[in-house]
């Protein structure tokens, strides 16, 4: 009696080269960079250095534009069919 081996084949897939974040977080980074960029652009200027602008408001700016690229980069939307 001879016993012939069987041999599993897995069936190939093609795995698709994809972007790692959705485009819902790609908006919220290029939010978060516009924020930041705002804030810096509060602090420019030729006016009173210690004005309530430069000293207490464009930092809170820059640091709010900071967190949110923090959430966009952590945000995980929900799978959704026709999301991209």
């Amino acid at each position: 009696m001879s016993q012939t081996k069987k041999v599993k084949t897995t069936p190939v897939t093609t795995n698709r080269a994809g972007f790692v974040f959705k485009k819902i977080n790609y908006q919220l980074f290029i939010a978060s960079i516009v924020i930041v960029a705002i804030g810096f652009i509060l602090m420019m200027g030729t006016e009173n250095i210690y004005s309530f602008t430069k000293i207490t408001l464009a930092p809170l700016v820059v640091v709010a534009g900071f967190a949110l690229g923090f959430v966009a980069i952590l945000y995980k939307p929900k799978n959704k069919t026709n999301q991209e």
